[in-house]
């Protein structure tokens, strides 16, 4: 039943593709994806920022590339890479108004009670600047924190109970 669904849904939606004057050749075939394997961020200083997902968040190193120079860290269910970039003293930090680019990474946590535990750890944090405090999203239930991390990338902790 729900595979009928699926294959009318298809129709439908190439026929829609077809009527919006896209070729019908790019419609054909729909990936399927299984979630995302990783994310690699461009980092100013290697060490800081691994410490700061190792200690800080509990991720463990699970890899690295010292010519490269990469640190790859994990939760167990997400990876991230963590590269140096050739030179920190002159990198531009993002500007989620004027880059295209990564604006931020949200991760989320199991409950409200995690959330508030992360925003009390994270607030003391060497370097860490947070956005806004662990607060509803729109109307609720949801709540989330977004900060900075050391080197100066937005991440964010999301709780959809």
């Amino acid at each position: 039943m729900l595979s009928k669904f699926f294959s009318l849904l298809f129709l439908f939606l190439s026929l829609s593709i077809v009527n919006k004057g896209i070729p019908m050749a790019h419609a054909e075939t729909p990936i399927q994806t299984y979630g995302i394997h990783h994310a690699g961020l461009a980092v100013k200083n290697l060490a800081v920022t691994s410490k700061f997902f190792t200690e800080a968040l509990g991720f463990k190193k699970v890899d690295e590339r010292p010519d490269y120079p990469a640190h790859f860290v994990s939760d167990g269910t997400v990876m991230i890479t963590l590269w140096q970039v050739s030179d920190p003293e002159n990198a531009v930090e993002f500007n989620r108004k004027t880059n295209i680019g990564l604006h931020h990474m949200a991760f989320k946590l199991e409950s409200f009670e995690a959330l508030e535990a992360m925003h009390k750890k994270l607030k003391n944090w060497p370097d860490v600047k947070i956005e806004f405090s662990p607060e509803l999203v729109g109307d609720g239930p949801a709540k989330h924190m977004i900060f900075a991390e050391p080197g100066g990338i937005r991440l964010e902790f999301f709780v959809n109970p």
